[in-house]
């Protein structure tokens, strides 16, 4: 039925959801069960146990979130790990080669440079804003080529359109990691992508009370990477998956709120003397502003910022916040402010980070739905 909803605020609330309502309930139950009655299903994967990812639960959010993406299916896993280890697992092999941005989240870069080779899977980072040099790059052996919508923590925005093109000219697989943008800024799949994936524990859920994934893409990648997720055993348990398809509810109202409220926090930041710079795609001087504006429909939640003062000065104005707590993560609904190097990229050596521009005083600040004044205003006293 998801197909009758024609706007994202709609599919949101009702795509995926169980008709006729069971028992009644407005809300869907939560199905604390791991096991279901036999009835006569003729493979592995269709039997109905929860590590088979086809629990109630599970499957009212793979139709929820297969209507948000606008794909042909979708599928949660148990962390945003969970879904890029398991979608690259299930699309390469001993031998593959994968070209993946550089400067990705830490989890994701950890993955590829210090896990998958055991695995006899290489990697090359390319420059995600210079196309030209991508076909140097290129091995008989590529298979799939890996960016992000926004990255971590420095908003840098790749060529998307330019991925999408190289990869059909070359017959890659283009996955996305769309945590950053939400669907509610950005589509992948409509401009072109294959695969997007998503920390779901995020803007998804938008409450920082579970940890999640998420897939979406067409139903034969689908296929392949469940078949993978069962075997491996990351699925999400019914709890966690009640909570975000309650969280899912409110997005595009609590994105939305999030995009005015953090193009407000950057333009205050950037003006103020103590701030030495401003890393936020909605902000005029960015060098990726006008890509931005052509491919989302906002800039997200999150900025990253340095001061003058370096680190030493990091610490002491985080310390005098009242409103953000000082905790990694992003996406809820309570902002949150971090040093990257001490969180997200503190697996990176830190003459990598150094390289990718990560500085040990860089601070990343995920701004919640709390008024955007009460936040200026606390802002603006941590730096005085």
């Amino acid at each position: 039925m998801s197909q009758d909803y024609k706007h994202l605020e709609t599919q949101l609330v009702h795509a995926g959801e169980p008709l006729p309502r069971i028992g009644g309930a407005v809300e869907m139950p939560i199905f604390q069960s791991a096991t279901y009655e036999y009835a006569g299903e003729g493979s592995y994967d269709d039997v109905r146990y929860l590590r088979m990812n086809n629990t109630p639960s599970q499957l009212a959010l793979h139709g929820k979130l297969a209507a948000l993406e606008g794909a042909a299916d979708a599928l949660v896993t148990s962390s945003g790990m969970a879904a890029i280890s398991t979608t690259l697992l299930a699309l390469l092999r001993a031998g593959d080669h994968v070209l993946a941005q550089d400067g990705l989240y830490g989890g994701t870069h950890e993955l590829l440079r210090d896990e998958f080779p055991a695995l006899g899977i290489t990697t090359s980072s390319m420059d995600a804003n210079r196309p030209e040099s991508w076909t140097a790059l290129l091995k008989p052996s590529t298979r799939v080529i890996y960016v992000e919508t926004m990255t971590n923590p420095l908003l840098e925005v790749a060529d998307l359109d330019a991925v999408v093109a190289f990869a059909r000219a070359h017959r890659l697989i283009a996955v996305i990691d769309n945590t950053f943008a939400s669907p509610v800024n950005f589509r992948p799949l409509a401009r072109g992508f294959d695969l997007a994936v998503h920390s779901a524990s995020k803007y998804l859920n938008g409450h920082a009370d579970i940890v999640a994934g998420a897939v979406c893409g067409s139903s034969e990648h689908i296929a392949r990477i469940r078949h993978k997720l069962n075997v491996l055993g990351g699925s999400l348990d019914p709890h966690a998956a009640f909570l975000l398809k309650r969280g899912m509810k409110t997005l595009a109202l609590r994105v939305r709120y999030q995009n005015d409220s953090t193009l407000q926090i950057a333009r205050f930041l950037e003006s103020h003397a103590a701030v030495a710079r401003v890393n936020y795609p909605g902000l005029e001087s960015h060098p990726r502003h006008a890509r931005a504006a052509a491919l989302f429909a906002g800039c997200g939640g999150v900025l990253s910022f340095e001061l003058k003062g370096g680190a030493a000065a990091a610490e002491e104005f985080s310390a005098r916040l009242r409103i953000p707590a000082v905790a990694p993560s992003l996406g809820g609904v309570q902002s949150l402010i971090t040093q990257p190097a001490r969180t997200s990229h503190a697996a990176l050596p830190e003459g990598e980070r150094r390289r990718l521009g990560i500085s040990d005083g860089l601070l990343r600040l995920s701004v919640g739905i709390e008024a955007p004044a009460d936040l200026i205003a606390d802002l603006a006293r941590a730096l005085r």
